[in-house]
């Protein structure tokens, strides 16, 4: 098989679909002979020089802007990715839309569907196309890809889709350097948060149980907030500019792939109580470091987090705040919490994903 994956996602700062896309591509090419493709179009971005050995995949790289191509690909259903890109037997987006095709099997990625829960809270092409075209677009497909059990019920629930054609590749715990070799509780370590600044992260009710700790004890940990903020995070950064929380909270901004093993490694805890989502990359990363993880009970981090951390109600700052002390506090429940997290994030590898999705391949190109 010659296989397309569109690669635009992870061209530049990798957040969660970014991330998810390139290591599933890594993935593949070390367990397949098939021929992978990874295409790239911007007028301005270029792929990074060491990305061809990193993948393992051929890159086909158009000076096409985004906005443009999104655009004819989304609406208009064209121009066919063979234009750009030759011959392929399967076209794999990397979100729910498909990438047009004369002849391929057609696959889509779907971790999440915020988008049709809370379409006033997303931006962008997001917000203009996901809401309207996605539902038609999973049916259409000769397979979905996603990252849960529960991403997977909610598009056979909501979207109709025959659960057979539903593709569960779950991520894969990282393989880090240092850290990984028994539980890291560090003394002096902080209360992380990573992920995108977005609403349905939630970062506000981590804010709020922040100050209800600073409120009442003087050694609470410093917060550090990573990730890069959309345009609808400007009171979160303004309220951590603002007292109390201004000499307590660090705010970093992205954090690269190169240097998210150091931002660990400064943790004793990480704190995760999204509205929703797809996965939550953060949450196993951390379980794999051995680093104690605190996450809402909502959406997929149910299924990933299992009884390998505190599962609180994300909009329940006053549960949060607790939680947090007692993380802080009993050195006891965080040694277990990160021995059962460590435990927990073996159990997720990316050579069982890309198993799975050469299935997901075979069978949607003997359904086309």
């Amino acid at each position: 098989m010659r296989i397309l994956v569109d690669y635009r996602p992870a061209l530049r700062e990798r957040t969660g679909v970014g991330g998810y896309i390139h290591q599933l591509v890594c993935a593949y090419t070390r367990t397949s002979r098939d021929e992978v493709v990874v295409f790239t179009s911007s007028w301005k971005d270029r792929p990074s020089a060491g990305v061809e050995a990193e993948t393992g995949a051929q890159i086909v790289d158009r000076r096409v802007p985004v906005r443009l191509l999104n655009y004819l690909w989304h609406r208009l259903e064209w121009p066919p990715v063979e234009l750009l890109a030759g011959r392929i037997d399967v076209a794999h987006s990397p979100h729910p839309l498909l990438t047009p095709t004369r002849r391929g099997a057609q696959v889509v990625t779907i971790h999440d569907l915020f988008f049709l829960a809370q379409p006033g809270q997303t931006v962008a092409e997001v917000r203009r196309d996901y809401a309207r075209l996605a539902p038609g677009h999973a049916r259409r497909a000769h397979a979905v890809v996603t990252s849960t059990q529960h991403g997977k019920q909610l598009v056979v629930e909501q979207l109709g889709v025959d659960a057979a054609r539903v593709y569960v590749c779950r991520p894969g715990a990282p393989a880090w350097h240092t850290l990984g070799r028994g539980p890291h509780l560090p003394e002096d370590g902080c209360i992380l948060f990573l992920g995108t600044l977005e609403p349905r992260k939630n970062l506000g009710v981590v804010l709020d149980a922040y100050a209800q700790l600073l409120a009442r004890r003087a050694d609470v940990p410093r917060l550090v907030v990573a990730g890069r903020a959309t345009p609808l995070a400007a009171s979160w950064l303004r309220r951590m500019r603002e007292a109390p929380l201004s000499s307590r909270v660090e705010y970093v901004g992205y954090v690269a792939d190169d240097a998210r093993e150091a931002l660990y490694r400064s943790a004793r805890l990480l704190v995760m109580p999204s509205l929703d989502e797809g996965f939550g990359l953060p949450a196993l990363e951390a379980m794999s470091a051995g680093i104690p993880v605190i996450a809402s009970s909502r959406g997929s981090l149910l299924e990933v987090v299992g009884d390998a951390g505190a599962l609180i109600d994300p909009t329940d700052a006053a549960q949060l705040a607790a939680a947090i002390e007692r993380a802080v506090g009993d050195r006891t429940w965080a040694l277990h919490a990160a021995e059962a997290g460590l435990a927990r994030a073996r159990t997720f590898t990316w050579n069982d994903a890309a198993r799975t999705l050469r299935r997901a391949y075979e069978e949607a190109l003997a359904r086309r």
